[in-house]
């Protein structure tokens, strides 16, 4: 689903120049596949825009991926391949936590891996292969997973409150608990991965410890809550002390979404006629008639067919009415809140703790790819017990083969890695300093492009001048219009405000203002010491300012 990536995990990526936010992934997993190990206490401070600290809550964290990085990056230096591993990690992660919850939710083996496939490489995701964060979504399944286990540890214990202190009772005390500990963890890991799923995870677990409550009788169970306590405590415990950062962020800086940003990045009805796979295509050129749209949401023929079908078998089973109803509101829901807060709901929702931090009410389309995948199991586990036990085997791998062929992109257009300037090597053998990339992009509309920077200084970790994020720092603003006069003096005071030590100034991006910059440089030769150079980039060093 992802070829042809793996003929060559150390060079290929999304690393164009103007693919700011895939070259901003592998920069922030590098560093913290990197920094976890090498300087754990200061993970957040991450080595763009210097002076500042606490950048890497500038954005999404990217903890648990980096985390999955630190072998290959330990092993190889390669950026490439530390988020090479993480990135197939995302997918791999995604499609067991969709089997397990669809497997539990229907019972058939072959249904649950057609689905797996839908709600792991659905168009969704696989336009936002450049978002490392938006690849993990594995955990959002898999916390229903664990909570139906729950709930299915608990289902009943008004009739055995008083067996709870025979041997029988303990150990069934003790597997409730695991069970909860179990969805703690996966709430925690989920957020770790991404805020944003994090939230939503946390919302749909919420809402579906009230739905299973009631039609599970659960409302006056002491277990049923007990374990919801302890996985709330848990998830907590873990992601509070990494939430820390971003409230001192927001405090500094003031960065917060307001609910009428996010209208800005709210779904539209065409979205969800959008996607990328070559099954859609109609439908692409449909959209492409009718006008924009801002996000790519459609699920699938298989999802929205099957689904449909599904969710009319599903209400009709006695056995599947729960799933009926609580995946059905469910799905209603994430549809209207995708539609932000022109539709209320998300109006509503988002003065719920942690919403202001997100910015794309659209992305809860992504949930109702879920709910549509699920139902589309209930439909093939329908059609798969109508044949002879002998043709299900075949029936089944042909119904994964099918939802391959509705998602599929394949093969993804991935770039090669970019060469890193060689000069950069020479800061091995000199003083720990403050470098500044030159051109130095002073327009909003370019500040993307510094993220090429970001990814360069994975050969060396020196703290940048430049940077790229959520978060623009003010003095980053007010200085970036100045820098972008280098060679000038108001460029060199700046520069001297920085503390910056060393210079790098690529040739090959300043194309044919090259001889101009070298003209303009010649004025300040007695400043600058020469540490590297070839025809891409030069690398100085401050001697004195003018």
């Amino acid at each position: 689903m992802t070829w042809p990536l793996a003929t060559g995990l150390s060079r290929l990526g999304r690393t164009a120049p103007n693919d700011a936010d895939g070259q901003f992934s592998i920069w922030n997993v590098s560093w913290v596949a990197r920094t976890i190990v090498a300087d754990p206490l200061h993970l957040f401070d991450a080595n763009i825009f210097a002076p500042h600290k606490k950048t890497l809550a500038y954005s999404e964290a990217n903890l648990l991926p980096g985390a999955i990085g630190v072998i290959p990056w330990w092993l190889t230096r390669n950026p490439w391949l530390t988020l090479n591993v993480a990135l197939l990690a995302a997918f791999a992660s995604a499609f067991v936590g969709a089997y397990l919850l669809f497997l539990l939710l229907t019972g058939s083996r072959a249904a649950a891996a057609a689905g797996g496939v839908i709600y792991a490489f659905c168009p969704y995701v696989m336009s936002h292969l450049s978002h490392i964060q938006l690849l993990f979504t594995g955990g959002i399944p898999l916390a229903l997973y664990c909570l139906h286990r729950v709930a299915d540890s608990c289902a009943g214990d008004q009739v055995r409150l008083k067996a709870e202190a025979t041997p029988a009772g303990v150990v069934a005390s003790a597997f409730r608990r695991k069970r909860a500990v179990a969805l703690g963890l996966t709430l925690a890991a989920q957020a770790l991965c991404c805020a944003y799923y994090g939230v939503f995870a946390g919302l749909i677990v919420g809402y579906a410890t009230l739905v299973l409550a009631t039609t599970r009788r659960l409302w006056t169970s002491r277990a049923w809550w007990q374990a919801i306590a302890v996985a709330a405590a848990i998830a907590l415990a873990i992601t509070i002390p990494v939430f820390v950062p971003f409230l001192e962020v927001q405090r500094e800086t003031g960065f917060a979404r307001s609910v009428e940003d996010t209208a800005r990045w709210s779904a539209r009805p065409i979205d969800y006629l959008v996607s990328a796979a070559h099954a859609h295509a109609p439908l692409l050129a449909y959209a492409r008639s009718v006008g924009q749209w801002l996000e790519v949401l459609f699920p699938g023929f298989i999802a929205v067919i099957l689904g449909t079908v599904g969710l009319a078998l599903a209400s009709r089973r006695r056995e599947d009415r729960e799933t009926a109803l609580l995946y059905g509101s469910l799905g209603v829901l994430a549809l209207w809140a995708s539609f932000g807060p022109r539709a209320v709901l998300y109006r509503i929702l988002y003065y719920l703790p942690t919403f202001s931090f997100l910015r794309a009410p659209s992305r809860l389309g992504l949930v109702v790819t879920m709910v549509l995948a699920l139902f589309a199991c209930v439909t093939l586990r329908a059609l798969l017990e109508r044949l002879p036990s002998t043709a299900r085997t075949i029936a089944g791998a042909l119904a994964v083969a099918a939802a391959i062929a509705d998602v599929a992109v394949f093969p993804i257009r991935w770039e090669r890695a970019p060469a890193i300037p060689a000069g950069y090597a020479e800061l091995a053998h000199h003083a720990r300093a403050t470098l500044a990339d030159f051109p130095f992009y002073g327009e909003r509309i370019a500040f993307p492009l510094h993220a090429q920077y970001m990814l360069f200084s994975t050969a060396h970790w020196l703290p940048l001048v430049n940077g790229y994020s959520d978060v623009i720092p003010a003095d980053f603003r007010r200085d970036a219009p100045i820098l972008d006069s280098f060679p000038s003096p108001e460029a060199f005071a700046a520069l001297a405000r920085h503390r910056v030590r060393y210079i790098a100034v690529h040739w090959d991006m300043y194309v044919n203002r090259k001889d101009e910059i070298r003209q303009r440089l010649e004025r300040y030769r007695r400043n600058l010491n020469v540490l590297a150079t070839d025809d891409r980039m030069t690398l100085y060093e401050v001697l004195a300012y003018p």
